[in-house]
């Protein structure tokens, strides 16, 4: 006899109800060209699949030239590209891959201090983008920044950009990646060098190579994001499936889900092949989404010498923690020099404790080998050795650096003039929505640049944009969704960050370097703000600060413009934690925007993709 079906309760209800919300949602979001009159993703057309190894750049083009010449005089350094979607399986799960001239990881890019950077950016992908510089400083050529809704409108898709920009006062370890929406995640990032006669570095190497760690998602990143910032996730940051190391890695394919199709017959993990009896400079750059790293190279000794394109005092390491959007220069020197030992470990471990949940079947370190060539070298042998046997710290925060000093003293202004402060936390609010916020405002990008705003705005004398209250524009701007911070020119500023949130942030401020003047767990006593030791401090262009902690940094303001401060965990971002400082407004207000510059934001039929509005979330 039939059973008489129960009747479901208002739980499960609910819960069937938001788990077919959230799919009609994702469908609709993924497939449809517009909703309520917004662009939205589309699904890339067939013929841009295909299988085989032609997408994967080869990693020798991350090995830097010794023939190089750092004396060069000032000169243009062309570059062309053309952003495409290619099909690929950089850990053996194949999936659709954001690439640059048809390859993934994106191409070294050198320059020597001094020189301009020309990139033409043709986009042939399915939805508009942009590039933005990690730590250039566009110091006059804020519009090529390539941050939307803030200096710039997207590339639409068919379109192309010519960035035009000097490597000006900086040199060492950047990076460039796509700042629209989560594209970055996909693909689109690259390392950047800047080479230079000042750079001074106390130690010899015989070869330098850009190591690039990553974590990794085998979906597409506009499929995580709906979920992400759906209704009841408070803050539940998608896991990553796992780890690249310069866009490699061997996943074991048993423990993926038959959903997607995994062959590791045509991959390998990475291989540094050095040379023997030298010591050898690496330099590492987290271009990933979420993860914290804990790198380390098995039987090494390291000095860590480059902090985010800043030269430091050897610094002597065994294991070093590297976050979103940081970078760190160590040189190695093997321990051991036996010909059984040519073969080593490096190592690179997500810091899983900062993740809302660890999956079983993850597996958070990726490897790549180390190997030492001699005149008799026969194939690579697997390494066998073992990493350093002190256990990692478990808190997730900044890697210690109070005792590391600038190779070349340079010490901020003793005193501020003024101290901007900054509350970071996530808050839950309409249509049950969990957002990142700064003090009272979640950010979204604004269709109009807020900098093409300004420029108008100062220009026509507008009192909103001339008369800030307490040194934000209130009245030019809704502060629900755009905190501009106004700061006089060649001002020095100290910026305090209090974090409300449980988790840790990689915060990154464009257009400018600062000096870590402290951090820690709890909460600052502002009134310890003159009593900081501020020699010998670091400076840099991206700081962790802790869950429940602080971190309070200086800057001198001697760059005119708007320029963004955000957290560099890409769904965080995406979530609203981003506020920006238009610095030297009476400068700013003179600017003219560029034709093409103009062009694009009149374009807004062609723009496809971008962020999610709330109200999309609204049934």
């Amino acid at each position: 006899m039939l059973r008489k079906p129960s009747t479901p309760s208002p739980r499960q209800v609910s819960a069937l109800a938001g788990s077919t919300f959230l799919i009609l949602l994702f469908v609709l979001y993924t497939y449809s060209d517009s909703i309520q009159g917004r662009s939205r993703v589309r699904r890339p057309t067939t013929d841009i699949y295909y299988y085989g190894t032609s997408w994967r750049r080869d990693s020798g083009e991350y090995i830097l030239s010794p023939s190089w010449n750092v004396n060069s005089p000032p000169q243009k350094r062309y570059y062309n590209w053309t952003l495409t979607e290619v099909s690929g399986n950089p850990d053996g799960v194949w999936r659709t891959l954001l690439a640059i001239n048809s390859q993934f990881p994106g191409p070294l890019v050198e320059v020597n201090e001094g020189d301009t950077l020309v990139i033409d950016v043709h986009n042939q992908m399915s939805n508009s983008t942009s590039m933005h510089w990690h730590g250039f400083h566009q110091n006059g050529t804020n519009f090529m920044d390539g941050t939307p809704g803030i200096t710039n409108c997207p590339i639409p898709p068919g379109s192309s950009f010519r960035y035009e920009f000097k490597a000006d006062g900086l040199h060492g370890t950047y990076w460039y990646h796509a700042h629209f929406s989560t594209q970055r995640v996909d693909g689109l990032f690259g390392p950047l060098v800047v080479h230079s006669p000042k750079e001074k570095i106390e130690v010899e190497y015989a070869s330098d190579r850009i190591v690039m760690v990553q974590d990794y998602y085998h979906d597409l990143s506009a499929a995580l994001l709906p979920q992400y910032l759906a209704p009841r996730n408070e803050n539940a940051e998608p896991i990553p499936d796992g780890a690249l190391i310069n866009g490699r890695n061997i996943i074991d394919c048993s423990k993926v889900s038959k959903t997607y199709k995994c062959d590791t017959s045509e991959i390998g993990m990475e291989m540094l092949t050095l040379g023997r009896n030298a010591s050898h400079r690496l330099r590492f750059i987290n271009v990933g989404a979420f993860a914290e790293f804990d790198v380390e190279v098995d039987d090494h000794d390291a000095s860590l010498i480059e902090v985010d394109g800043m030269e430091v005092t050897p610094y002597s390491i065994n294991r070093f923690r590297i976050n979103v959007a940081q970078r760190y220069s160590i040189v190695v020197t093997p321990r051991h020099s036996r010909l059984e030992d040519e073969s080593y470990w490096l190592r690179a471990k997500m810091v899983v404790h900062c993740f809302a949940d660890i999956p079983e079947a993850l597996d958070p370190e990726v490897k790549a080998i180390v190997l030492y060539t001699s005149p008799s070298s026969a194939l690579p042998r697997i390494p066998e050795t073992t990493g350093w046997s002190e256990d990692p710290e478990l808190e997730c925060k900044e890697m210690d650096l109070a005792e590391v000093v600038l190779a070349v003293p340079f010490d901020p202004p003793q005193t501020a003039d003024t101290l901007v402060y900054l509350r970071s936390n996530f808050e839950i609010g309409p249509y049950k929505l969990s957002r990142g916020f700064f003090n009272y405002t979640s950010w979204r990008p604004s269709e109009t640049p807020t900098l093409l705003s300004t420029i108008s705005g100062i220009s026509s004398k507008n009192t909103s944009f001339t008369t800030p209250k307490n040194n934000v524009l209130e009245g030019a701007f809704d502060v629900k969704r755009q905190l501009v911070v106004t700061i006089p020119h060649g001002n020095t500023v100290d910026l305090l960050i209090d974090n409300f949130d449980d988790g840790n942030h990689p915060f990154h401020l464009h257009g400018h370097k600062f000096w870590v003047l402290g951090q820690g767990k709890g909460y600052f006593d502002a009134t310890e703000q003159g009593n900081m030791q501020i020699t010998g401090r670091v400076r840099r262009d991206t700081v962790t600060i802790e869950a429940f902690g602080w971190v309070l940094i200086r800057f001198v303001a001697d760059n005119p413009g708007l320029w963004a401060m955000h957290c560099h965990i890409a769904w965080h971002v995406e979530a609203g934690m981003l506020m920006q400082f238009l610095v030297a407004p009476e400068v700013v207000g003179n600017w003219t925007v560029p034709p093409k510059v103009e062009e694009h934001c009149g374009q807004r039929e062609k723009q496809k993709g971008g962020p999610m509005r709330d109200e999309d979330f609204h049934w």
